[in-house]
């Protein structure tokens, strides 16, 4: 007898004990990673997978950006099968019944039609397919329907239709954003253009004559100023991208600064002191050469001396610190404050304007330009350039010099 006790309780203890281990995880349940309770656990995995899924459809909905967000898109509504389209055909499905495509866009036509969500049975003939009920929710930017987010399943589900909803509404916002992201990008090139057009008719008019009244008298020199004025135009109205290198700006300025020293001579003086560990920042195209543009036009404005202009450039930790200061007529601060604000345009205004949006824009307000300046008292003009910026690149110096 006393050997079937001591067996049994072998037997039961490990029970006792897995009981034991249960009952402490029900009654308090242990930290899943450091995330705390099982809700706060599938609250972060929730919220990771969200995070995975946003970024592709923040350069637009298409089959690359479907492709990739559809799995994340999926396990977020834990589905059988779920697919995203466009407004003709699906850029994606990911799960199981891939050969209810066609069946399916044939159903879109009201729902991309009216923008408002759907809900319908599916008829399949393959018995082991989980297909059989689909909610459609479309995908809007600005009320217009892009396409449609639609998850499968086995059978209808109230639940299902409000969390596809849900998740269509983020898909919309991600997809809202890269319309932005866009418009930016549009409002930008618009900038360079309208940047690029100020320079033409009055620069290049001026430095052809220049150029033109050395031909006979020193035909060498004519030759170096049409080089330095080919490069500086093919810099100017180049197609490489939004960004350039510090370097790159500063030997576009310094062809530039030839050109207008052919035409004053004397009365220009330019000094540059430049820091060579900040010469691969990348900044916006065509950000420096307005201003530096603005003192040449602001320093020889009603002045009979000669003008001075130094442009410095230095390392500032974090930052890359640009100076453009010169000693010209300057301006009325008041007068400044509703040009940058586009409520006043004089000559050489746009350029300024257009540079300061620009730096707010990339960098934020805080990396806005900072002039000081008065009647009588010259003018200087601060860029502060972050050294490291998220999407802020260079395409790199020009390396074909017949090149756009």
């Amino acid at each position: 007898m006393s050997g079937f006790l001591a067996g049994l309780c072998v037997a039961v203890l490990p029970l006792l004990a897995a009981g034991f281990r249960l009952g402490r995880r029900t009654a308090r349940p242990p930290a899943l990673g450091g995330l705390g309770t099982p809700v706060e656990h599938a609250t972060f995995r929730t919220l990771h997978t969200a995070s995975l899924a946003a970024p592709p459809l923040r350069a637009g909905l298409t089959e690359e950006t479907a492709g990739k967000s559809a799995p994340r898109l999926r396990t977020l509504l834990g589905t059988d099968a779920l697919c995203l389209t466009d407004d003709r055909r699906v850029l994606a499905w990911d799960g199981v019944g891939a050969h209810h495509r066609d069946a399916i866009m044939e159903r879109l036509a009201g729902p991309l039609d009216t923008g408002r969500g759907e809900a319908f049975r599916i008829d399949c003939d393959t018995p082991d397919c989980p297909v059989r009920w689909a909610v459609v929710a479309p995908l809007t930017v600005d009320d217009r329907v892009h396409g449609a987010l639609v998850a499968c399943a086995p059978g209808e589900s109230a639940v299902l239709v409000r969390a596809a909803a849900e998740v269509a509404r983020f898909v919309s916002v991600q997809l809202e954003l890269a319309d932005l992201d866009r418009s930016r990008t549009r409002l930008i090139e618009a900038e360079i253009k309208a940047l690029r057009a100020q320079i033409s008719p009055h620069f290049v008019y001026n430095s052809l004559a220049v150029i033109a009244s050395f031909v006979r008298t020193d035909p060498e020199r004519a030759r170096e100023l049409l080089l330095e004025f080919a490069d500086f135009t093919r810099y100017s109205f180049r197609r490489h991208g939004d960004f350039t290198t510090l370097a790159d700006e500063l030997h576009a300025i310094e062809h530039y600064l030839s050109l207008v020293r052919a035409r004053f001579g004397d009365r220009l003086a330019v000094t540059l002191q430049i820091a060579p560990e900040v010469l691969p920042v990348a900044l916006p195209f065509l950000c420096l050469q307005p201003l530096v543009e603005n003192a040449v036009k602001h320093g020889l404005e009603g002045k009979a001396g000669t003008c001075r202009i130094r442009i410095t450039a230095r390392d500032a930790g974090a930052e890359a610190l640009v100076v453009i200061e010169d000693d010209g007529a300057g301006m009325d601060p008041r007068l400044l404050r509703r040009i940058l604000a586009g409520e006043d345009s004089p000559s050489g205004g746009i350029g300024l304007s257009n540079v300061d949006d620009r730096l707010r824009q990339v960098y934020g307000d805080d990396h806005g330009l900072v002039l000081e300046t008065a009647p009588g008292a010259g003018m200087k003009i601060t860029v502060r350039l972050p050294k490291y910026q998220p999407g802020v690149h260079s395409a790199g110096r020009l390396g074909n010099p017949t090149g756009d």
